[in-house]
């Protein structure tokens, strides 16, 4: 009897800074308002760590909800990934730190940076890691502090980030020919550099020494965004003979309100089939779509056996998408 490996996902977990800030605070620091934010991206209040509270701590946080939602020990894990902007330091990796803090002394772990396609790159680079034999239990992270990248003076860009983490446990598992279908089906990944001016830090250590900030070209990100969303969804379900139809959730990075419903119309997806956190947890970049997809598993939404689609794009361009039987 012929078996097939697939990366099946055991467990998710996830992790808020305490500290929350509404539009009406922004609105006293900056030329906003509740009702210009929420009519052009969606978002009502966003998730600012505390002074001293760093991205590897959010990301240790939601790695241990993940494991205890998967019955799982850190021994059990023999890879970490840690998608992230914004590590603690240069070097070493927010893995590595991660590895620290959970006690672990065993296996190997590395960060990935794709902006906020991190978290959709880090599950493609997990699943190949699981089948080449390389891990067979893999926590994959998308943990970012992007407040501390964020000019306070700026309305257009700093109304739309937060901070927070999420995380998956992923495991390799054989399934035996005629057993239901699970795990990681197919991911699509994608990158363009002569983009790189529209989303950007204008900061770091081989060019100014420091950290800088971010800089955007809204209509110009917007612009983008929505066919290439649709691109690497279509090129998933194109490699799994699978339909938009056939799906039964839609994960999509939390941006903006604007494109994730310009994704979904134009995808002809319903409203009801795509899971939205924009509103309450702002655009957290790498950690965006894993505290969606923890939000949308703990409430019962995404259930086993459904078909889950996750999608990103961020600053690179980069944009990915991987579907999963869940």
């Amino acid at each position: 009897m012929t078996s097939s490996i697939r990366s099946v996902i055991r467990g998710v977990g996830s992790y808020l800074p305490a500290k929350t800030v509404t539009n009406e605070e922004l609105a006293k620091t900056v030329d906003t308002s509740d009702e210009w934010i929420q009519q052009r991206v969606g978002i009502k209040e966003r998730h600012i760590a505390a002074e001293g509270e760093f991205t590897s701590d959010l990301a240790a946080a939601a790695a241990r909800a993940a494991l205890d939602n998967a019955g799982f020990a850190v021994e059990d894990i023999d890879l970490i990934i840690v998608a992230t902007t914004t590590p603690d330091y240069t070097f070493p990796s927010a893995a590595t730190l991660v590895q620290m803090k959970l006690g672990m002394h065993h296996g190997f772990a590395f960060d990935i940076q794709a902006v906020c396609s991190g978290f959709v790159y880090a599950v493609a680079t997990a699943d190949s890691y699981i089948k080449n034999g390389m891990a067979r239990r893999v926590l994959v992270i998308g943990a970012e502090t992007f407040s501390r990248l964020l000019d306070w003076t700026d309305r257009t860009t700093c109304v739309l980030f937060g901070d927070g983490a999420g995380a998956v446990v992923m495991e390799r598992v054989n399934l035996a020919e005629g057993e239901p279908e699970r795990g990681v089906l197919t991911s699509a990944l994608r990158s363009d550099g002569r983009h790189w001016d529209k989303l950007y830090v204008d900061g770091g250590p081989s060019t100014t020494g420091t950290t800088g900030h971010v800089h955007m070209q809204g209509p110009e990100v917007f612009r983008h965004a929505v066919g290439k969303i649709t691109d690497v969804v279509y090129a998933t379900l194109e490699q799994s003979g699978y339909t938009v139809d056939d799906l039964d959730w839609f994960v999509p990075h939390q941006a903006n309100k604007r494109i994730i419903d310009g994704a979904g119309a134009k995808l002809g997806l319903p409203p009801e089939k795509v899971i939205t956190t924009v509103d309450v947890h702002a655009n957290t970049s790498a950690a965006s779509v894993p505290l969606a997809l923890s939000v949308a598993v703990a409430d019962g939404r995404i259930k086993q056996g459904d078909l889950v689609m996750l999608e990103a794009m961020g600053g690179g361009f980069t944009w990915g998408a991987s579907l999963i039987r869940w």
